[in-house]
């Protein structure tokens, strides 16, 4: 059975449609050689979108109900063509330049403007898809969003350079790469997953935050 209910603190049950997301390890280079593709990380908070007919959740990484701050994203799942899914993303807000500013979705200010970039589905019309490989989780994900509404985003993958394409977010200012195993399965947490790997700008205001201690 796909849901269950997870550990948590004591005295806090999690929702029993929770599922402890991967937890990526950070390493100082980008990996290389083939097997391996890329995401840009986009600087917001880790969110598990989920679907059950009419009803939407947005769960964060530790398991918080989040739903009722952001009318946009829930909207834009409820319209997804699937009678059930649960989407792995990160929730942003964008500044002028599109670029994920944290400051602007911390501060509370822009909930209505939120919306989430999905990067993985695991779970799609009632069928665990965990034990897929990522380029067939990929492929699903692809098109389900394909014509979504704009509260949920594609997360694309660049199967090239991976040193280029951080290259690349470092200059424009983001967090950094993701780099990932197409052809691994889907782990759960707690523990951080091997062929889950970031690498982080370390000028990004993202890593300023987590190097001060003032990380979300």
């Amino acid at each position: 059975m796909l849901w269950r209910v997870t550990k948590a603190r004591p005295g806090r049950v999690l929702p029993a449609s929770f599922i402890q997301p991967c937890i990526s390890v950070e390493a100082a280079r980008v990996p290389s050689g083939p097997g391996w593709v890329h995401e840009i990380k986009h600087d917001g908070y880790r969110m598990q979108v989920r679907k059950d007919g009419n009803r939407v959740r947005l769960l964060t990484r530790r398991g918080f109900d989040w739903t009722a701050r952001y009318g946009w994203v829930v909207e834009s799942v409820a319209k997804l063509k699937a009678e059930t899914l649960t989407i792995d993303g990160e929730l942003v807000c964008a500044g002028a330049d599109g670029i994920a500013d944290f400051a602007m979705l911390h501060g509370r200010c822009s909930d209505r403007d939120a919306f989430v970039y999905g990067f993985d589905l695991m779970e799609l019309n009632g069928v665990d898809l965990r034990a897929l490989s990522l380029l067939e989780r990929k492929a699903a994900l692809t098109k389900i969003l394909r014509r979504a509404p704009a509260g949920i985003r594609l997360v694309e993958h660049d199967a090239g350079d991976g040193q280029a394409l951080f290259d690349a977010a470092c200059r424009m200012g983001l967090e950094g790469i993701v780099s990932k195993k197409i052809d691994r399965p889907y782990k759960t947490g707690p523990k951080p997953c091997g062929h889950w790997i970031k690498v982080k700008n370390k000028r990004s205001p993202a890593y300023l935050r987590f190097r001060d201690g003032m990380d979300g």
